[in-house]
C-alpha cells in the first residue's frame, strides 16, 4: 500500500506528481528544486528578459533546496536524519560541484546517506540543482 504526501511549506510540483509517496517504511521524494513556495522566484537566480538564466548563485540554491527537502520530509512524517539516499542533479558540475559539495558536507555531517551526483544539460525550470531523495518513515 502507498500513500501520497504533500507539503504545505514547499513549492508546488511543476507537474502532476506528489511531493512524496510512502511505500512500506520508505518515503520517496519527487525531484525537489530551490524554488520558493507560492512564487516563481528562484533564490540565487536572475533571469534575463527572455526568461533565461543571466546569473546564478549555486550556494543560495543549495541552501534553498535543502530547506525544501527538509519541509517535505517533516510534513510527510519523516525527518532529515532519516534520509538514506540522495541523488543530486547539477547543471554545471565543473563550476558548481566544489561549492555544492562543501555545503552538502555541512548539512549531512551527522547523517550521511548514500549519494549520487550527476550533471544534466538542464532541468525543467531555470535552476542549477535538484534533489531526488529516499528516507525511512514509520
Amino acid at each position: 500500500m502507498s500513500a501520497v504526501k504533500h507539503s504545505s511549506r514547499a513549492p508546488a510540483p511543476v507537474g502532476l506528481y506528489p511531493h512524496a509517496r510512502k511505500v512500506g517504511n520508505l518515503l520517496f521524494l519527487s525531484g525537489v528544486g530551490p524554488r520558493k513556495k507560492d512564487s516563481k522566484e528562484i533564490p540565487g537566480v536572475t533571469l534575463d528578459d527572455n526568461g533565461n538564466i543571466a546569473t546564478y548563485d549555486i550556494a543560495e540554491q543549495c541552501h534553498s533546496v535543502f530547506s525544501n527537502v527538509r519541509a517535505i520530509l517533516e510534513d510527510a512524517g519523516s525527518s532529515w536524519d532519516r534520509l538514506v539516499d540522495v541523488t543530486v542533479f547539477l547543471t554545471n558540475m565543473k563550476d558548481d560541484f566544489k561549492t555544492y559539495n562543501e555545503i552538502y558536507a555541512k548539512y549531512f555531517r551527522d547523517n550521511q546517506p548514500c549519494r549520487t551526483t550527476v550533471e544534466v544539460l538542464s532541468l525543467p525550470t531555470p535552476i542549477g540543482i535538484e534533489l531526488k531523495c529516499i528516507a525511512t518513515i514509520d
